[in-house]
């Protein structure tokens, strides 16, 4: 396996050996979790949806407990954009290991930290930084900031958006909120309204901010309409909420662009792919919305342990030099990959820009598990499950794109 293969399923899926672990993994991983296995297989009319487990990566490619290849359609939720195992990460890592595992977040920095601050500054035209491990992370601290410099405290966020579980995310979720959010309502406050992702914009007097995806990723890779994000930023301003990006999906290259918009928000939330395969995450303000936190006069009162790990710091480092060289690739392949999608009998519509791309079929459950038999790794996405998410590594081969489609073309044909 070189990063470069095209599929290789020599076992029924999934295999023994991942068998063997998913019955281990059953026994004490959480059922919120596990549980899920049930909830495909009712959906599809399947029983055997249990997951291969991963135990090998480069480039494009994954191989399984069973030694099958396959190749990756999700890029690990779209973290390694810059490829599985990308060397001059792996590199950066181990150089970091064999110095500093880790400092001590806001009480004692180290280089690494710095040089990331300056070199996002630098990409994105932000002035000040908070780095996390998560996207969640980045969210509540933008929402944090909002309400610090508005001294306002409702948020606006849109149907279909999604911004991670933990408590203050969750609390703006507007995706699958009946079955994300519900269990949860009484502990998550009554300070946030959904309006439509690109339909009529409510008044935003009073709002402290308002939270959207440039492309809404699980949402269903959906781009609004030409000149509706310009429009709320016009609207936000004139009220004096915050915009807040949320581009941990659709930024660091995703869309063939650093950023998937040239708008400048007041707070910008990155992630995923930015640690190159790492847990590290980056809230980026301007001077104006940041330096309203003022200067620490005691215990920091926004900050984790792992804040600007550094091995998390030195992936980074070394992704985002990976990520502008292959921007034009992505540009490219993306463009093709779409066109090509188009032209397959029972795709109804491609959405999305570059690698980041939904294309909707129907009953997508049963295709992804199609795909899956043949060795193409997808995700289902939006609302109601109506696309397959794609966001490859931007390495994909145009042989390995060519390979999903044809593959996609078979299994809605034999449906």
């Amino acid at each position: 396996m070189n990063g470069a293969d095209l599929p290789r399923v020599t076992t029924t899926l999934p295999g023994p050996s991942s068998r063997g672990w998913v019955d281990r993994l059953a026994a004490r991983e959480c059922p919120a979790i596990t549980a899920r296995r049930a909830r495909r297989a009712a959906q599809i009319g399947a029983a055997d949806t249990d997951p291969i487990v991963w135990a090998e990566a480069i480039g494009a490619n994954v191989m399984d407990a069973d030694g099958n290849v396959f190749v990756d359609l999700t890029a690990g939720f779209g973290v390694c954009a810059v490829g599985h195992r990308n060397p001059r990460v792996v590199a950066a890592v181990h150089g970091q290991v064999e110095t500093l595992i880790h400092a001590m977040g806001d009480a004692f920095p180290d280089p690494r930290r710095i040089e990331l601050m300056e070199a996002l500054a630098a990409r994105t035209g932000m002035d000040r930084v908070i780095l996390g491990t998560s996207g969640s992370d980045t969210i509540d601290a933008a929402v944090k900031t909002a309400v610090v410099a508005t001294g306002r405290s409702r948020i606006l966020a849109f149907d279909g958006g999604y911004h991670g579980l933990a408590f203050g995310p969750l609390a703006s979720l507007g995706y699958l909120r009946s079955m994300m959010r519900a269990p949860f309502a009484g502990l998550l406050g009554t300070h946030v309204e959904w309006a439509p992702y690109g339909g009529e914009l409510p008044d935003l007097s009073g709002f402290a901010a308002v939270l959207v995806e440039p492309i809404q990723g699980r949402g269903g890779m959906r781009v609004p309409p030409a000149g509706w994000l310009a429009r709320l930023h016009e609207r936000a301003r004139a009220a004096g909420a915050l915009v807040i990006h949320d581009e941990v999906y659709s930024g660091c290259g995703r869309t063939g662009t650093f950023l998937a918009t040239d708008l400048r928000p007041d707070l910008l939330c990155l992630g995923k792919a930015l640690g190159g395969g790492f847990p590290v995450s980056a809230c980026l303000g301007t001077a104006a919305a940041m330096d309203a936190w003022g200067a620490s006069t005691g215990a920091a009162i926004h900050t984790q342990t792992f804040l600007g790990h550094p091995v998390g710091c030195a992936a980074a480092l070394a992704a985002l030099p990976e990520i502008d060289w292959m921007l034009a690739d992505v540009v490219k392949r993306g463009e093709q990959l779409a066109e090509s999608l188009r032209a397959v009998p029972g795709v109804t519509a491609v959405t999305g820009a570059g690698m980041m791309l939904g294309v909707h079929v129907a009953d997508s459950l049963a295709v992804t598990k199609g795909l899956l038999d043949r060795g193409y790794l997808v995700l289902p996405c939006g609302e109601h499950a109506e696309a397959l998410g794609l966001t490859p590594p931007y390495v994909l081969t145009e042989a390995q794109a060519s390979g999903f489609v044809r593959a996609l073309d078979e299994v809605l044909q034999c449906r």
